[in-house]
């Protein structure tokens, strides 16, 4: 945990202690492609359901410094940063480049402190609760900003916690047999993702946003 000060304004950062090693986010034509394998697709989720507690901090995940992931590179594809905001943060996008560069100063105090999200705060499913999976793109949906490499959601406690689950039931379904034998990226045989947007909501500024599942690809 950092906190920076900006134009006479004091923000609160989270980042993981440790690097993502197979958490990573690129941009591909008009989409983004986020790729988790079981471990760090646990850690990026525990910190989207961290964003929906923290509705007064930046929560930024380095991904663009993860190795890159399997089969990427072929499309041109841009590896981006994530921060996610709670919409109460109102933070301006344009200056988060002068706030990284801040955050990134050898001289920046850090804190290490660790989190712990009760389970309950992760949404039941549909199959239990009844409701449709996609009612929460209606009600509360993830807006998106990119700026110096940094892809930005920003949204409420809901939606926070509803791209928490997508991102748990890919880690949960990721098929096993995919991280001891033949993986073959992209492959009907192993594919497992989630899109964290519904489409007929992507014509507002936002692209979709796809979490797919990859066995560990460095260590």
């Amino acid at each position: 945990m950092q906190h920076v000060r900006l134009g006479g304004v004091e923000h609160r950062v989270i980042r993981p202690a440790r690097p993502l090693r197979n958490g990573a986010l690129y941009r591909s034509h008009s989409f983004y492609d986020m790729y988790v394998d079981r471990a760090d697709g646990r850690r990026i989720a525990t910190l989207f359901l961290l964003a929906a507690r923290s509705p007064r901090s930046l929560v930024h995940l380095p991904t663009r410094a993860a190795p890159t992931a399997p089969d990427v590179g072929w499309l041109g594809e841009q590896p981006l940063d994530l921060v996610l905001a709670h919409r109460a943060t109102q933070f301006p996008v344009t200056r988060w480049k002068r706030l990284r560069e801040r955050l990134n100063a050898g001289n920046a105090p850090r804190e290490l402190r660790t989190a712990r999200v009760p389970l309950g705060d992760v949404p039941a499913g549909e199959e239990s609760s009844g409701t449709p999976v996609d009612d929460h793109w209606r009600r509360d949906p993830l807006r998106q900003h990119v700026h110096a490499r940094t892809l930005f959601l920003t949204g409420g406690t809901g939606a926070f916690r509803e791209a928490a689950r997508d991102l748990l039931d890919v880690t949960r379904e990721g098929p096993p047999a995919a991280a001891t034998r033949l993986y073959i990226p992209g492959s009907c045989n192993y594919h497992v993702c989630r899109l964290l947007h519904a489409w007929e909501d992507l014509d507002h500024g936002r692209e979709q946003f796809h979490v797919e599942f990859c066995p560990t690809w460095a260590r």
